[in-house]
């Protein structure tokens, strides 16, 4: 860490240069004989992707940054801050600290926080971070989580693990046992020191997949923003041994959208197969990942279109968790029907439909945008059909 950032002329010549061209920036060469370009560039660059997803950061003089690398891999401040609401307790460790965004909404809700970080650089820049945005109650301890943690004579309200899903060896892997720290070889240890856990895992990672790889896991939420899933939350309690409840959560500033149910629901629910009514219902991307097809039906008064097309239809407009259409027109899927039917511009989306949206808007001369939706996919008797829609606000 170079505190010859944190000067008076360096933090302005970053703030005057947030926006600026990298490229010239490089060739106009540091005008700081003690500073190299690099470093400011490194600054700049991370400091610019924080504007957005770290604005409590972004907006906070003399914050010193790490390489974007850190950045790009941190959580950002709406899931840190909705994770945060979902443990409490006096005393939490997190034993993969990074750069501590976690760890400072932590601070809100827990009287004392651990950050621990093996990266010795990584864990002065973020107690340096912590005394500049006014946090009192973190401690930061640089070393591997793991090891802190069994070194350590307290136990925890809550233990917080974010594992690394980049290998030395294999590269960037999806089985937890493959990422670092091993959470499952651990798993015992973990539960001596609390009773409570979360772990942080990557969307990619498959449900059933970390379900066999784990014990005592009692909740696992599914975090999307604005529709795209970011991270899975894992939450165990030491001896649970009941059925796993789904929490899947889509964050955004137009408002959340919540949707539980418990994993045994969805072999054992019966689904409601109908044809297209008056409104389409396409669920959130946080509900898709959970594998909640059936239990989604069940809880709603709308019939599934096909086993496998994932779309929903009904005739009351409801209050759904997802995107909601009105249905103008059921359009077979026939070529001399479309060509004539189609609109030129339009929002194209396929469910369990034999072609790809670039495919189709090649063939049918489609561009993207516009106000029509259309959605090809598969009815319950495996006819091919576009649903031409409109989107209800």
């Amino acid at each position: 860490m170079n505190k010859r950032i944190l000067s008076v002329e360096i933090q302005e010549f970053i703030n005057v240069n947030i926006n600026s061209n990298i490229s010239n920036l490089v060739l106009k060469g540091s005008p700081f004989l003690d500073v190299p370009m690099q470093l400011l560039i490194e600054q700049i660059e991370a400091k610019k992707r924080c504007e957005t997803k770290l604005s409590n950061w972004f907006n906070t003089p003399s914050i010193y940054y790490p390489n974007k690398l850190n950045i790009e891999q941190t959580s950002s401040e709406i899931t840190a801050s909705f994770k945060s609401e979902l443990m409490q307790g006096k005393s939490i460790i997190d034993l993969t600290g990074g750069f501590g965004v976690d760890c400072f909404y932590f601070s809100k809700r827990f009287n004392s926080v651990i950050h621990s970080e093996i990266n010795p650089e990584l864990s002065e820049i973020v107690e340096h971070n912590y005394k500049a945005l006014g946090v009192t109650n973190i401690e930061c301890v640089s070393g591997d989580g793991i090891e802190v943690l069994k070194t350590t004579p307290q136990n925890f309200d809550w233990i917080y693990i974010d594992p690394s899903r980049r290998h030395e060896s294999k590269g960037k892997v999806f089985f937890l046992k493959d990422c670092l720290p091993n959470v499952p070889e651990h798993i015992n240890m973990l539960v001596e020191k609390s009773e409570n856990i979360m772990i942080k895992t990557s969307p990619l990672l498959d449900i059933s997949s970390g379900l066999e790889e784990l014990s005592y896991v009692k909740d696992i939420y599914i975090v999307a923003v604005n529709n795209e899933v970011k991270e899975l939350l894992w939450c165990i309690k030491k001896g649970f041994e009941g059925d796993v409840k789904l929490h899947t959560c889509n964050l955004s500033s137009k408002g959340n959208e919540f949707f539980s149910f418990y994993k045994n629901e969805e072999p054992s629910s019966h689904v409601q197969l109908g044809e297209p009514k008056t409104y389409l219902y396409e669920p959130n991307a946080s509900i898709l990942k959970s594998g909640g097809f059936k239990v989604i039906s069940k809880a709603f008064p709308i019939d599934k279109l096909h086993l496998h097309s994932h779309l929903y239809s009904g005739d009351q407009l409801i209050d759904f968790p997802g995107r909601k259409f009105k249905i103008l027109d059921v359009l077979p899927y026939s070529k001399s029907v479309l060509k004539k039917e189609l609109p030129k511009k339009a929002n194209v989306t396929t469910r369990n439909f034999p072609e790809r949206v670039d495919v189709i808007r090649k063939k049918y001369k489609i561009k993207d945008g516009g106000s029509t939706y259309l959605f090809f996919t598969t009815l319950m008797d495996n006819s091919k059909v576009v649903l031409c829609c409109e989107k209800c606000n």
